[in-house]
This record gives C-alpha cells, sequence and structure tokens, in this order.
C-alpha cells in the first residue's frame, strides 16, 4: 500500500477520539446518565464522519458515498436518543438509507461476482435466522420494516465480500461485518429485553464497523474508478 492510501495522523487521532467517545458512551449508559450518553454518542458520531473526511472522501466518488452513508448514520445515531417508536423508525430509515449508500459505494468500487456469490448462501441462513429468532418479540407493524432492514444490511455484507473478492482494502469487510453484529445488539436490546446490557458489545462494533469504513476511503483512493477518471482527463487533455 502506497504511502498516499495509509491514513494520516489527523485521520487516526480522530479514529481514536471516536473510540474514547464510545468508551464514555458505554459508561454513562452504564450509570443510566441519559445527557452524558447523549452527549457522548452524538461526539463518537460526529468524529468518524470528520474521520472520513480526514482520510480524503470529498476527493473520490467511493469516499463521498461512503461519506454520504455516515452522515446519515450520523442522523440514525441523533434519532435514536429518543425512546418512542416514532423516533425508532425515523432511526431504521436514516441507517436504512446508509446502508444502501454503502452498498452503492462498494458496487461502484469493484466486486467479484463469484465472491458474492460465494457469501450469498451463508449470510442469507444468517439473516433468516435471526429474522426468526426476532419474530415473536417484534410488534406487528414493524415486521416488514425490520426484514426490509434485514435484507438490505445483508445485501451491504454480501457486497462488501464482493469488493475484498475484487482486491478492495479488509477494511470494507470488518466493517460491513462489525455493524451487522452490532445492529444484531440493537435488535436484542430494542425487542428481547436480554438481561445484559447488549450495547456493552454493540456499540464498540458499531463505531469500530463506521471507523474501518471511515478509514477504508484513504486506503481505496487508488482503487475508485472515479478518480481514476479525473486524473486521466478527457483524450487529448494533458
Amino acid at each position: 500500500m502506497s504511502s498516499a492510501n495509509v491514513p494520516d495522523r489527523r485521520s487516526l487521532a480522530l479514529a481514536v477520539l471516536c473510540a474514547a467517545a464510545c468508551a464514555v458512551l458505554v459508561t454513562a449508559l452504564s450509570f443510566d446518565n441519559q445527557a452524558t450518553a447523549a452527549a457522548a454518542k452524538l461526539a463518537a458520531s460526529s468524529a468518524f464522519v470528520l474521520t472520513a473526511i480526514s482520510a480524503g472522501a470529498l476527493a473520490s466518488g467511493y469516499g463521498s458515498v461512503v461519506l454520504a452513508g455516515l452522515v446519515l448514520s450520523w442522523f440514525g445515531d441523533a434519532f435514536l436518543i429518543g425512546t418512542s417508536q416514532r423516533w425508532f423508525l425515523l432511526g431504521l430509515a436514516s441507517f436504512l438509507l446508509a446502508h444502501i449508500a454503502y452498498v452503492t459505494a462498494f458496487v461502484n468500487l469493484g466486486v467479484a461476482r463469484r465472491w458474492i456469490l460465494t457469501a450469498f448462501l451463508p449470510v442469507l441462513a444468517i439473516a433468516t435466522g435471526v429474522l426468526l429468532w426476532l419474530q415473536p418479540h417484534v410488534p406487528p407493524e414493524l415486521i416488514w420494516p425490520v426484514r426490509f432492514y434485514t435484507a438490505v444490511i445483508s445485501l451491504m455484507v454480501v457486497t462488501a465480500f464482493g469488493t475484498l473478492g475484487a482486491g478492495a482494502t479488509p477494511l470494507i469487510v470488518a466493517g460491513a461485518c462489525m455493524f451487522y453484529l452490532s445492529d444484531l445488539s440493537v435488535a436484542a436490546l430494542r425487542f428481547t429485553e436480554p438481561s445484559f446490557p447488549t450495547y456493552v458489545l454493540g456499540l464498540p462494533l458499531y463505531y469500530g464497523a463506521q471507523i474501518c469504513l471511515a478509514l477504508s476511503v484513504a486506503a481505496s483512493s487508488s482503487r475508485d474508478p472515479s478518480k481514476a477518471r479525473r486524473q486521466s482527463g478527457p483524450p487529448g487533455s494533458r
């Protein structure tokens, strides 16, 4: 990997800031300090958006679409600070759009069809198991939104594996898989009321996922088709 594709110190510092804010968030939730938790949540989410910008998101098509997904995730986090079903649905819609943005970014970056087909069946099996597990606990009016969301995030994981097969950075697969696991944590906490506070694992996985995707911008800059087109310029240009 060339030095141009390695995140700079500012990007890494912002990633560390995100991790620190996530630690404060988990601690605040453990002590039921909702005001501190809300502030820490928005700080951590702002940090992953700034990480992507610092890593060069605005300089490439891939980076711009990933940044859009991160911004949509920021809004999803803000909406989920609320506790009503309305805020939950707004958060679900924001994250749904974020996952669609990530799928678009991965496909535009380049995917290997064989890797997509290989990943499809295992991910489908996991998604089916998750939906069967959740079905007795999900309110009837949320069954189809949850099913659709599960389908989209499963597609994100599958296309992430496709980018790996095409030679992209493993950060993309790491981010997609951690995001998937963190969403299982959210679903468990929201619908099944477990005795264990799943956010203790789910929140670090979520913020780790977003940081991986943010840093993938720098690691993927040399592969971005849109950037390559801009660098080559039109025929006859210098």
